[in-house]
């Protein structure tokens, strides 16, 4: 005899009502196997990959790509053996059970009157392609699809738009839920107070060592680049300058400093800007850190981290330098007090025991609450930081 397990969309996370389900991996009729991802969902903060937590056969697929789904809906129907248990789902869903009386941020379900427009709802496509089809008024029948059983993916639309001449000479850009909610991050971010403080220093002694570095079986297959020392400086640092590693108490009004050093890496990539953290990043060596921004950084380009990795960021760093870009000043993140922006690193004059020597150059900025830091407190971390990058051997007597 066999068992039907039926999975429910679980709590993602961060108040996160509901998501809109993207594509289905899987097909009626499919074997899976424990932690398969079954489909594909997106919410306000990432694409999100949804691993089976039963083995069995799919027998019934509950929900249509394209629908926004509240958190506890059944989405899918598992026919698994009667001797089988239900295992714990993974750690980063949580929540599972009924949701029913959950209030849904949006609830938009494919009935028969919601296909109003026939060419637009119902060609298989993802919810991130049907919102830029409406707003630039794209017919989705002339759009072939790259995504999973053919369903038209944002990009697919984004590709279409390139080649469309609008007729009002302007173009609207579509916004996923990612990029809606970096945008109301900004938003928050500028209710902070914030001010900064800019460093110019020679880190020739640095770049000399990541070309050994780069060179030895410890990193081999990692990304090791300019950004791994300074956010290994920064970490660093904290342990002499906790409190840029805080945060502001609306409700208290005051400063609380966090235990550990939740490292945000700013990653851009054509889903929008997000901000994975590396979690107790003070506790991690330098392989170890260059590994775990390595697995952010690509997770992040390819739209699939996951939530755990997008919440409960304390400090942020963020990389400019990789676009050709000397320097910038940046926002902070929604909830901390520090980010520091690394600039591109270029050969420049530079005056040494009053002689011009070619070196190596960076420019670092940080931005801070001015609620939790004075003015002399970030410009003492910012110089720490810069001693570390200008003399890699007082990094590495920390380690």
């Amino acid at each position: 005899m066999s068992t039907t397990h039926e999975f429910r969309l679980p709590d993602l996370g961060e108040g996160l009502t509901s998501a809109d389900l993207v594509e289905w991996t899987v097909r009626v009729g499919d074997t899976v196997a424990l932690n398969q991802v079954l489909a594909q969902v997106e919410t306000a903060k990432a694409l999100v990959e949804l691993p089976s937590p039963y083995v069995g056969v799919v027998s019934e697929l509950l929900v249509e790509p394209g629908t926004t789904v509240p958190v506890g809906t059944p989405i899918i129907r598992i026919e698994g053996s009667d001797d089988s248990h239900d295992p714990q789902p993974p750690s980063v869903l949580v929540g599972y059970g009924p949701a029913a009386e959950r209030p849904s941020r949006r609830r938009r379900r494919i009935t028969p009157d919601s296909l109003s427009a026939p060419n637009i709802e119902r060609r298989p496509a993802t919810p991130s392609a049907r919102r830029a089809a409406r707003e630039a008024g794209i017919d989705l029948s002339e759009i072939t699809g790259s995504g999973f059983d053919g369903a038209v993916t944002a990009a697919d639309v984004a590709d279409a738009l390139a080649v469309k001449a609008p007729s009002d000479n302007a173009t609207r850009l579509a916004s996923s839920g990612i990029r809606k909610q970096m945008a109301s991050a900004m938003v928050a971010s500028v209710r902070a107070p914030q001010a900064n403080v800019f460093l110019t220093v020679d880190v020739t002694p640095s770049m000399e060592l990541l070309g050994r570095l780069r060179s030895s079986d410890a990193f081999t297959g990692l990304s090791l680049t300019p950004l791994t020392l300074a956010a290994k400086s920064m970490v660093t640092a904290i342990a002499a300058h906790p409190t840029v590693n805080a945060h502001w108490d609306e409700t208290r009004g005051d400063a609380v400093v966090d235990d550990h050093v939740n490292l945000g890496i700013a990653v851009a990539s054509e889903h929008g800007l997000s901000v994975p953290n590396i979690k107790s990043a003070e506790t991690l060596s330098l392989v170890q850190l260059a590994r775990a921004v390595t697995e952010l950084t690509v997770a992040a380009r390819a739209g699939v981290t996951d939530v755990h990795h997008l919440t409960g960021g304390t400090i942020t760093i963020t990389n400019v330098g990789i676009f050709g870009v000397d320097g910038g000043v940046p926002l902070l993140n929604p909830g901390e007090a520090v980010i520091l922006c690394l600039g591109a690193v270029s050969e420049r004059p530079w005056v040494i025991e009053r002689k011009i020597e070619v070196r190596s150059v960076v420019t670092l900025t940080l931005t801070f609450d001015h609620r939790v830091l004075s003015g002399e407190q970030a410009a003492r971390f910012l110089s720490f930081v810069a001693e570390m990058l200008a003399d890699p051997d007082l990094l590495l007597s920390h380690l």
